[in-house]
């Protein structure tokens, strides 16, 4: 399955229903410090959603819940790759993205044979405290050739002008929060990162 290569990540359902109509194709919805039950009622919200625009679902961390839930997709974080079960997760039939920062994190990540890898942050980000430094455009090409015809996810730091360049530095694909969730009309500025990233 071809990943479109606009990926916003969102921090809950609303944002997914809000922006499916731009025209997204392919979102992550990584919800914080909620009860099971209601990241279940979002996660199941934001499917039906996707499924309703022909659009990928892919969610963050909560890989029980996305197997309960029948989705497509999880994304895991190095924490994360520990708890998880991988083969449960391959027997459901859901793909595996991992996030990495450094070379020990890619090898852990490799490990599971995931459908794509993410590597970040290639600028400064303001949305976490990150303990590593930037890895800036050059570590995409390094980690392109590492990781075979895996799509490479470029996140942190990103706006579309720096998607841009991550895309023409060896990324498939450009994750986006801030300059989306933070942006004064993130529709538009939806549609803009569509247009400009996507091929005609």
């Amino acid at each position: 399955m071809k990943l479109d290569p606009f990926y916003p990540v969102v921090p809950d359902s609303g944002w997914v229903a809000k922006l499916l109509p731009a025209g997204t194709k392919l979102v992550q919805l990584r919800i914080k410090d909620q009860p099971d039950a209601e990241v279940r009622r979002q996660v199941r919200e934001a499917k039906a959603a996707c499924a309703a625009h022909g659009a990928q679902l892919i969610v963050n961390d909560y890989w029980q819940i996305a197997i309960d839930e029948g989705c497509d997709y999880v994304h895991l974080g190095q924490e994360d790759l520990v708890d998880a079960d991988v083969k449960a997760l391959r027997r459901a039939g859901i793909r595996i993205g991992v996030s990495t920062h450094d070379h020990a994190e890619l090898e852990k990540g490799l490990a599971v044979d995931p459908d794509y890898v993410a590597l970040g942050p290639i600028w400064p980000t303001k949305l976490k405290q990150m303990p590593w430094a930037p890895q800036g455009t050059t570590r995409l090409a390094e980690w392109k050739k590492l990781i075979g015809d895996r799509p490479l996810v470029a996140i942190g730091g990103l706006t579309l002008e720096r998607a841009l360049l991550c895309l023409k530095s060896g990324a498939d694909i450009a994750s986006v929060v801030g300059d989306i969730v933070n942006h004064a009309d993130p529709i538009g500025q939806a549609r803009a990162w569509i247009a400009a990233t996507r091929p005609s």
